[in-house]
């Protein structure tokens, strides 16, 4: 992913107003990212774990989106991400929703996907993370296939987000 600034990041949000665009928490970060190293940007909001965001390139242009976690209780299960296929003990993986762009999301509609906690999908790919117990399945795919295949991951949720 190339490197981005806040106002990119602000200006690239579909699924919000830009006061909401405004006022979320961007990380403070932004210049020692390993952003050669990222397929998409996550970060969870400090101020309000539940809340998480998600801004990645599509085409020539930035899509955001804000995200809301689910609230579970007591999960001890293992349970796979979505997008990048790494298993977590516990809550390492949890459901994040995001309100649909437009008028359906207007109209209260959204979309959830199974995802890394800590959004650090990226990461986990390339073996700069590491889950404390279990991980990363052993596959066949090269990296670059399994990048291939997270960043398609991503891209068809936030499809199912912007329509």
């Amino acid at each position: 992913m190339r490197p981005v600034t806040e106002r990119d990041i602000r200006d690239s949000f579909v699924n919000c107003t830009k006061g909401e665009a405004r006022r979320l928490a961007v990380p403070r970060d932004l210049a020692t990212r390993p952003w050669d190293d990222l397929d998409f940007l996550g970060w969870r909001d400090p101020a309000s774990p539940e809340r998480a965001y998600l801004v990645t390139e599509s085409g020539e242009r930035l899509v955001g989106v804000a995200l809301r976690l689910a609230t579970h209780a007591g999960r001890t299960r293992r349970g796979m991400c979505s997008l990048c296929l790494t298993t977590h003990p516990g809550d390492g993986v949890s459901l994040m929703t995001a309100r649909k762009a437009g008028r359906d999301g207007q109209q209260g509609n959204s979309v959830g996907v199974y995802v890394c906690t800590d959004l650090a999908c990226s990461l986990y790919l390339r073996g700069r993370r590491q889950v404390e117990i279990g991980g990363r399945l052993r596959e066949s795919l090269t990296l670059e296939q399994q990048v291939e295949r997270t960043t398609a991951n991503v891209a068809a949720f936030l499809h199912k987000i912007t329509g």
